[in-house]
């Protein structure tokens, strides 16, 4: 650390902060979105854990290096934002299909790939057991959501971050046999999560089948590309599927909806293909965004889509309205 800097920072100057902080904020961002699940509470976790670092800075004794205290208040920061009350999924009337499952995390939302550019390709730590790429996925920040905030905690700074058990432990104010506790079970409720995805990028074949089975309406096209392991969702809705015949189910009623769709813009989330959804509009006669659709692949076929409301589109740089 820079102690010119850090002596300018804890004189007042704002610049000398942020210049101090720059290098970590990019990654705090992750961390709180892992936390989270949503990019927007994951931005206003970062911008409150900075605020907070830059009031305290006079209470940081170099005891840790300045990126664990940040770690420090950040998780400490979306820990609250999780305790003050678990978000539940908004109770609708289900679609003509009938959904497989109920799922709980309504709020999750896609994270722009193009924020990812800057994380390393291999685990942080010595000690961790998940890439960095690996542990941004879709199915694995949802996983994460289902686990209590403890253990949470504990396996992002344990297995994705790489802390070792006695700076993990005393980041979060807690011994390490509390902390293995937690970290055991967290770690055997993920061994029950989804296989992870294709570690190189999907076939562009396989995804231009895809494209064209979706927006052409055949579902047999459609589902024949897909594992039969396959889960269809659409947050913020609860509704989930399970398995060819209930993706088959779920699509069928929307063959005409799918017709419409003039062009599907390519974009990454998630470090996974994406694509926004626009549909011409009648009376301006310009393409307007519908939806934000992101898959997975495993062993070469599609294990996953999700399907995020119009909204998502913001954070993935995709553009309301798209004239052509």
């Amino acid at each position: 650390m820079d102690d010119q800097l850090l002596h300018a920072a804890l004189g007042g100057d704002r610049a000398a902060f942020d210049a101090l902080t720059a290098p970590h904020r990019h990654e705090l961002h992750v961390h709180c979105y892992r936390m989270l699940g949503s990019v927007q509470d994951a931005e206003d976790a970062v911008q409150d854990t900075l605020l907070s670092a830059r009031l305290g800075l006079a209470g940081f004794e170099g005891r840790s290096s300045l990126r664990t205290w940040l770690y420090r208040i950040a998780t400490n920061r979306c820990l609250n934002i999780l305790r003050a009350g678990r978000r539940r999924p908004a109770e609708v009337e289900p679609p003509v299909a009938r959904p497989t499952a109920l799922g709980e995390v309504s709020w999750l939302e896609p994270y722009p790939d193009t924020q990812l550019d800057g994380l390393p390709d291999s685990a942080p730590g010595p000690e961790a057991r998940y890439e960095s790429r690996e542990a941004i996925t879709l199915a694995f920040t949802r996983a994460l959501q289902l686990l209590p905030p403890s253990q949470r905690s504990a396996l992002l700074l344990r297995d994705v971050l790489g802390y070792p058990a006695a700076e993990a432990a005393d980041l979060l104010d807690v011994t390490v046999d509390s902390l293995n506790g937690s970290l055991k079970r967290a770690r055997a409720a993920l061994a029950d999560a989804p296989p992870a995805l294709d570690p190189i990028d999907p076939d562009p074949e396989l995804l231009d089948r895809f494209v064209t089975a979706f927006t052409s309406g055949a579902v047999a096209d459609l589902v024949a590309l897909m594992t039969d392991d396959v889960w269809v969702r659409m947050p913020p809705l609860p509704f989930e599927y399970h398995g060819p015949g209930a993706a088959a189910a779920f699509f069928g009623p929307m063959t005409d909806h799918r017709r419409t769709i003039e062009r599907m813009v390519p974009t990454g989330a998630n470090g996974q293909p994406a694509w926004g959804e626009y549909v011409r509009d009648p009376v301006s006669g310009g393409l307007h965004l519908v939806g934000v659709l992101v898959v997975g692949v495993t062993g070469g076929l599609v294990s996953e889509v999700t399907h995020f409301e119009p909204g998502a589109g913001t954070w993935l740089g995709l553009p309301r309205r798209w004239e052509g």
